[in-house]
């Protein structure tokens, strides 16, 4: 098999000691450890990840890229919790939450999963890598085994990429997400685990705050874990006493859901083997899920009988 045509998104930006300080090593070892083809053009695009990954594959290099890898580093602050050589493009839009990139309730609003499933839906085989920051600072010692493993684990997903019958691509798995906990055992000699995971399906609560009466600066990031951190948002004053009880700002209440009780973790999903320290690799569809029922080739079956 010939080494693929790698296209490398990152949502932390282009090469940085503080805020983007994996990408560069990440693609050194797609280069020098695996021998795929990843060119160091770092092309800086304003937008989401998703737009990045969508402007390189129809815009950039259109038909050169068999493989887009997502990277992003996550922060997890109490628990285990983004060709002819391809360009590496990057993307501005960051998160004003520390969030994780695992779990369903995150997922949806998950900038490197969104370059992830953007690519599928150009039918593209891609990977989420996500390397979890449960220290701070993360000791540089963590990072040449992060990419070792990171590696190892890609070039197994791409040499043994999985099915799925309802693929995009000729019944392949659309995507992988791919979560590395950053974390001591990283250094031992067995390595971290790696499971085969599922999504853990969770959800969450008040995202916004009432902010009307209080005296806060009405300048204010615009709503949303994805939304751009250097663009502001000017919140106007209400006109009335009526309106003066809705102004809103992006204040979200995630408690349950950034250190949640180990039993509140199904077994076998991302979010519980990032809780034992383990690597999670989960298969994804670029779709919203749907359960699997009224699968059939009659017609007929798909018609509801009952009277409205």
């Amino acid at each position: 098999m010939s080494p693929p045509r790698v296209l490398l998104t990152n949502d932390d930006g282009p090469p940085d000691p503080k805020e983007s300080p994996y990408v560069l090593g990440l693609y050194r070892h797609l280069t020098e450890q695996l021998g795929w083809d990843v060119k160091a053009e770092w092309i800086l695009l304003d937008g989401t990840p998703a737009t990045c990954a969508n402007v390189a594959l129809h815009n950039l290099y259109a038909g050169e890229i068999d493989l887009v890898v997502c990277e992003l580093r996550y922060q997890a602050p109490t628990w285990v919790a983004t060709p002819l050589a391809s360009p590496t493009v990057t993307t501005r839009s960051r998160s004003n939450l520390t969030f994780y990139v695992f779990s369903a309730a995150f997922a949806i609003s998950s900038g490197t999963i969104g370059a992830a499933m953007s690519s599928s839906l150009s039918k593209k085989r891609a990977i989420a890598l996500s390397y979890g920051t449960m220290i701070h600072p993360t000791p540089q010692a963590f990072f040449e085994p992060a990419h070792n493993l990171a590696c190892r684990i890609m070039k197994h997903l791409w040499e043994n990429w999985g099915e799925d019958e309802c693929g995009l691509r000729e019944g392949e798995v659309d995507l992988y997400s791919v979560n590395i906990p950053l974390i001591q055992d990283i250094l031992s000699e067995d390595g971290l685990k790696i499971c085969w995971t599922h999504m853990w399906r969770n959800s969450y609560g008040r995202l916004f705050k009432n902010v009307a009466s209080s005296k806060v600066n009405r300048t204010v990031n615009p709503s949303g874990p994805d939304a751009i951190a250097d663009s502001k948002t000017e919140a106007s004053a209400p006109d009335s006493e009526e309106s003066a009880e809705l102004l809103f700002k992006w204040s979200p209440d995630m408690l349950g859901l950034i250190n949640p009780s180990a039993d509140a973790l199904p077994i076998g999903s991302d979010g519980w083997a990032l809780h034992q320290g383990w690597v999670s690799v989960t298969p994804l569809r670029a779709s919203f899920g749907e359960p699997h029922t009224h699968r059939s080739q009659d017609a007929e079956k798909f018609v509801w009988k009952m009277k409205l």
